[in-house]
């Protein structure tokens, strides 16, 4: 049986596995907005949070990033990564337009890497679905949310409570 998440009722599939708490996080190339390939190595060894959207270009992504970048303005001890299907280019005007700064983007336009490894990656659509990784120092999964159904919100309170504790 097929993975799958929604989109206003409608069943998607999802492509990749199904991460759990306690697994090592997957390695991934993905490009920045200077067009390099970033790797979960590159991404460093501290706490990291992986943010994952469907497009910054719709009302839940947008609010969540910009969520995320606030949070981030207060955790300087965790490194805030925004993953979507958009342009590196698209990421950098949009981040210019909001003054979003204070988290890292990560395009998966070019090899769809991240969502293949990550589970996240709706093929037919070649967008990701929402959901959350907050990693640890030793790249072990600490906090896994799927979003359910696309258009909805992740437990915002609750990726911030895991980031908090695991950076003392």
């Amino acid at each position: 049986m097929s993975r799958q998440t929604t989109f206003k009722g409608g069943p998607l599939d999802l492509t990749g596995p199904e991460l759990k708490v306690g697994d090592q996080a997957p390695d991934f190339v993905a490009v920045d907005k200077g067009l390099q390939e970033v790797t979960l190595d590159k991404t460093g060894h501290g706490i990291r949070v992986f943010s994952v959207v469907p497009s910054l270009d719709t009302p839940v992504c947008d609010m969540q990033t910009k969520r995320f970048n606030d949070e981030a303005g207060k955790l300087p001890n965790v490194t805030f990564y925004n993953v979507s299907m958009d342009l590196p280019f698209a990421q950098n005007r949009w981040c210019n337009s909001f003054g979003v700064d204070n988290v890292k983007m990560l395009s998966d336009h070019k090899y769809a890497s991240f969502g293949e490894h990550f589970g996240t990656l709706i093929k037919d659509w070649r967008v990701e679905s929402r959901a959350i990784f907050v990693v640890d120092a030793n790249n072990v999964l600490q906090y896994v949310e799927y979003v359910p159904e696309v258009a909805e919100h992740p437990k915002y309170d609750a990726v911030i409570a895991k980031a908090k504790e695991l950076a003392g």
